[in-house]
């Protein structure tokens, strides 16, 4: 990644050539993986160009989606930066602030609102029916860390169990994550359009309504649950009401969705912890809070503690 000095010079120059003036003050916000710049009417997304294709995903389904579903794409490029390429991508700026993961502040009524507004727009992508290059960009191979077969998924433990040389997973947390992949079906679908990441970072909302779904990096071909996932497991003391929200507007059955999010946790939780322990120095910083995650979904049964 570009030092964040070289980075906002970058981003100034990449919307005066985008939008023919000055972006006005531009001030940086928390990424994990990107640079990005807020300014008034505009937000701009900077990698390195060499070894992260993701951003490359998003900017080919920009043009495509629904309308009003995400922010509108002006621009999108490579930018020379020092002695190498930054891939960019210029956005208009849409109204509103991230709920953010937990949904911080949020009371329940406005969760129970946003939830449904989310539901709505998310049933908007799932219905969509992409062609041409849209198409072609959903169905490139990419590992998710999702759930993909109950083979896959047995593998995975297996794996994890071989990696973990300092025994770091008690053996009920590896035998828990067994007991959830044999109760998995044989395959996941890949039937809709889903956006694999959607948390409430990764909405905007306004005076109780979402405005945007935000970066599609992670989009590809699936199914309902996988986003249903993402919505509810990371609304904070709200994922009773988003369960039921997402139960009432889908008539999934309760007892469905709440087996649908738990396989799915399950896996992103192996695919996590194979990770740090197959590299720890890149991805070590996971290890401690997936193992609290896993002892939650195993131990604390989180997604059944609130069944009726």
């Amino acid at each position: 990644m570009p030092e964040l000095r070289h980075a906002h010079d970058a981003a100034r120059a990449i919307v005066v050539a985008a939008l023919g003036r000055d972006p006005g003050p531009m001030n940086a916000v928390e990424s994990s993986s990107h640079h990005v710049f807020v300014g008034p009417d505009i937000v701009v997304k900077i990698i390195d160009a060499v070894g992260h294709t993701r951003l490359n995903r998003e900017i080919a389904l920009a043009p495509h989606l629904p309308t009003g579903l995400a922010a509108p794409l002006l621009d999108s490029g490579l930018h020379r930066l020092g002695t190498g390429d930054v891939r960019y991508a210029c956005y208009a700026r849409v109204p509103g602030a991230t709920p953010g993961v937990g949904m911080p502040g949020v009371d329940g009524e406005t969760a129970r609102l946003l939830a449904e507004n989310a539901v709505q727009r998310l049933d908007g992508l799932h219905g969509w029916v992409p062609t041409g290059e849209a198409e072609q960009t959903l169905r490139e191979p990419l590992d998710h860390g999702g759930f993909v077969s109950r083979a896959a998924f047995r593998a995975g433990v297996e794996d994890l169990a071989a990696l973990d040389r300092h025994r770091a997973v008690p053996r009920r947390l590896l035998d828990g994550l067994t007991a959830i992949a044999e109760r998995a079906p044989l395959r996941a679908r890949t039937v809709v359009p889903v956006h694999a990441d959607c948390h409430w970072d990764n909405w905007l909302a306004r005076d109780r309504g979402v405005t945007a779904l935000l970066d599609f990096e992670w989009a590809r071909f699936g199914e309902p649950a996988d986003d249903w996932f993402f919505l509810a497991r990371f609304s904070g003391p709200h994922m009773e009401t988003v369960l039921d929200v997402i139960a009432r507007a889908t008539g999934t059955s309760p007892e469905t969705l709440r087996a649908e999010c738990e396989i799915r946790e399950a896996a992103h939780l192996t695919s996590d912890l194979r990770l740090a322990f197959e590299h720890p120095d890149a991805h070590g910083w996971m290890a401690a809070d997936r193992l609290r995650d896993l002892e939650e979904l195993v131990v604390g049964r989180y997604w059944w503690r609130g069944a009726r």
